[in-house]
């Protein structure tokens, strides 16, 4: 017979694994929560990305990486540059370091760029647990992972491609095994606290530096002794092994400067904006500049600190408070120095914030905010959810355990139950509510700007052209995907569809000579923070050469035209026409280019101006009903002269009945516009 010792000594590790499996069951179920939320706000509110644009410059970036690049070599000058990429003697690289990209880039390996979505979200929430574990206890880190899944915050980013979620999941990976080390004497686990500050410093420096600050602080605290003693024992090597790998990371931060910028100091955001990066004084990029002084960062900071507390923290307006308990708590208990440096993280990531700029501009308005901060929320203080979830979870459970002995106190065991479930239930209806009002909120402020995005981007529905290039307007200037975050090039500019800005179109049509060419356009004012949703049409462009090329314009006429003013226009010289249509309800116009001279035939008038190689020639018409009604029609096509010959594609149309739209937010769209317009434009060669 086998002894009874016997069976209790191989049962026993059996019941410790189970019970350990069965405390990772709710932590791991919450980490799949977050990976659903994630994914599904993504392709539900995000499915054509938000309003940030640099999400198309990583998502670019991610896509260079798998292909094996660090610079785009686009085939025509101008007309191929993404958001936010430097233009260098090497090619062009964007702003921002590759961690977020290769992160992203492995969901793409996996089958989708949004499969690293859920990932992120799911490694967030499991590290946060094993951080508020190692910080206070199981129940509060199990409890702070579902004050993560209530923030506004954390679901927002979680759901598009912006670099701040990811580098928080560096971060808490760092915290992780610091706090591992300690327990355990490991130096691997130190090891791997280094790997991982090393990845958060090469993915966002200051982010980094802020987060790791306390830790920092501890490390150095904890190597009085060792050093004063001259006693090199495991403290010291856990030390050494984090700070050698964490510089290893920095070490790689400036390898990588060195490569795309040139200079391993020179970061590639100060090779975009010189002066957009930390620091008081004037600060600029691209063509908006301030001063940002001691006192405006303050009032700035304030404002965004604010709206964090306000709406965007764990359980909403009702987190930070419960936190602010569950600090009171804790210093009532007596601080572990793991919940002192969680305390310091929130310190840190406050105070830190108020050197960065970033912070003014995501408000928009001080006073007022309207920028980016209201749709995708204060990101710049999104390590900040981590010791607000911590110390959030640490506040109800003391309210929880105050009321359990309260109730014991005062009433016996059968009436002390129900009475703490009854409140618990409430309590736990009134935070829900208040993390479900704040969430529903953000989610349907994205969602209404995604209504208007998915008019816009219509015509490019089911798939975009395949075997085409596709010539974008540039309301922003001369970026793509700025705003037109779902028109990206592949790295090789070499994709089912090519994007061009409409900036060379001759030059790009004769470098892709065998693909369908195309001009996306919309009516209206692109602005998805407002107002009505564009019209968009995909307009079919086809290039002409010859001796001489013409261009053949119908004008549709309200039956309350009295006269068409026609102005023919190029290289600052113009021609007047003046037509009385009488009852005729079209217009016809021809225009011709040949022997350096641009012709315009209509009604029996004729004028003429001079066309330079290069110019871009215009047709006005001012369609005039008398009493100041009326509106414009506008042709406009460039010209190029090579070996004898000229070069023009399919006009761009507009039909302009507001001034303030007119030369970029007035394309004529077939079947939109006051009743009787129309315009059609037609090139063609003549011998």
């Amino acid at each position: 017979m086998v002894p009874q010792t016997g069976m209790t000594g191989g049962r026993a590790p059996r019941l410790v694994a189970a019970a350990r499996d069965r405390r990772l069951l709710a932590p791991a179920l919450l980490a799949v929560a977050a990976a659903a939320l994630a994914y599904a706000l993504s392709v539900t509110v995000f499915p054509y990305h938000s309003t940030n644009h640099d999400e198309a410059v990583y998502l670019q970036q991610a896509a260079m990486l798998l292909d094996g690049r660090l610079f785009l070599h686009p085939p025509v000058e101008g007309s191929f540059r993404p958001w936010f990429f430097v233009d260098s003697e090497r090619g062009l690289y964007p702003k921002y370091a590759p961690v977020t990209a290769a992160i992203y880039a492995l969901g793409e390996v996996a089958g989708a760029y949004r499969y690293a979505l859920p990932a992120v979200a799911a490694a967030n929430v499991a590290l946060l647990y094993g951080v508020v574990r190692e910080a206070f206890d199981h129940r509060t880190g199990v409890l702070a992972g579902v004050a993560l899944l209530c923030s506004p915050l954390f679901l927002v980013q979680s759901a598009v491609f912006l670099p701040y979620a990811p580098t928080t999941m560096l971060n808490l990976a760092f915290a992780l095994a610091y706090f591992r080390a300690e327990r355990t004497g490991s130096a691997r686990w130190a090891a791997v606290a280094g790997v991982a500050v090393g990845l958060a410093f090469f993915s966002r420096p200051y982010t980094a530096v802020l987060f790791a600050t306390p830790f920092i602080l501890h490390a150095v605290w904890t190597l009085r002794e060792p050093l004063e003693e001259r006693r090199l024992g495991s403290v010291f090597r856990r030390r050494t092994a984090t700070a050698a790998l964490g510089l290893c990371g920095v070490g790689v931060t400036l390898a990588y400067n060195a490569v795309v910028t040139g200079d391993p100091l020179l970061f590639p955001y100060e090779a975009f904006a010189p002066l957009d990066g930390l620091g008081f004084g004037r600060r600029r990029i691209l063509n908006h500049e301030i001063r940002y002084t001691p006192e405006l960062a303050l009032r700035a900071n304030a404002a965004v600190v604010e709206q964090f507390v306000s709406e965007w923290a764990p359980f909403g307006a009702l987190g930070v408070p419960v936190a602010a308990v569950g600090a009171l708590a804790t210093q009532r208990r007596g601080w572990t120095w793991q919940q002192a440096v969680l305390a310091g993280v929130a310190v840190a990531v406050v105070a830190g914030n108020v050197y960065f700029w970033g912070n003014f501009n995501v408000l928009g308005d001080v006073e007022d905010p309207n920028g980016l901060i209201t749709t995708l929320g204060p990101y710049y203080h999104f390590d900040l959810l981590v010791p607000a979830s911590a110390f959030a979870a640490a506040g109800l459970l003391a309210a929880f355990d105050w009321l359990r002995d309260a109730a014991a106190s005062r009433l016996t065991a059968s009436r002390a139950v129900p009475v703490v479930l009854a409140v618990a239930l409430v309590a736990s209806a009134v935070l829900g509510g208040a993390a479900a009002s704040a969430t529903s909120e953000q989610v349907r402020d994205n969602a209404a700007l995604t209504e208007h995005y998915e008019a816009a981007y219509e015509p490019f529905e089911p798939a975009p052209p395949a075997n085409a290039v596709v010539f974008l307007p540039d309301p922003y200037g001369d970026w793509l995907n700025h705003p037109f975050q779902p028109l990206r090039n592949d790295p090789g500019f070499d994709g089912r569809t090519v994007y061009a800005l409409d900036e060379r179109p001759l030059d790009v049509a004769a470098e892709y000579p065998d693909r369908d060419h195309y001009r996306y356009v919309y009516r209206g004012s692109w602005s998805p923070y407002g107002g009505d949703p564009v019209d968009p049409h995909l307009q079919r462009v086809r290039v002409a050469s010859g001796e001489s090329v013409a261009v053949n314009a119908q004008l549709g006429l309200p039956s309350w035209t009295q006269t068409v003013t026609l102005t023919l226009s190029a290289d600052g010289e113009e021609a007047y026409v003046t037509l009385a249509p009488g009852n005729a309800t079209r217009a016809d116009v021809d225009l011709a280019v040949s022997d350096g001279r641009a012709r315009l035939s209509a009604g029996g008038e004729n004028a003429s101006v001079p066309v330079e190689d290069g110019a871009s020639v215009a047709l006005d018409a001012h369609v005039d009903g008398g009493y100041g009604a009326g509106f414009a029609y506008r042709v406009r096509f460039p010209v190029e002269r090579a070996d004898g010959e000229y070069r023009t594609l399919t006009p761009y149309r507009e039909l302009c009945t507001d001034l303030r739209t007119c030369g970029g937010g007035a394309a004529y769209v077939p079947g939109v516009g006051p009743e009787g317009a129309a315009l059609n434009a037609s090139v063609r060669t003549e011998s």
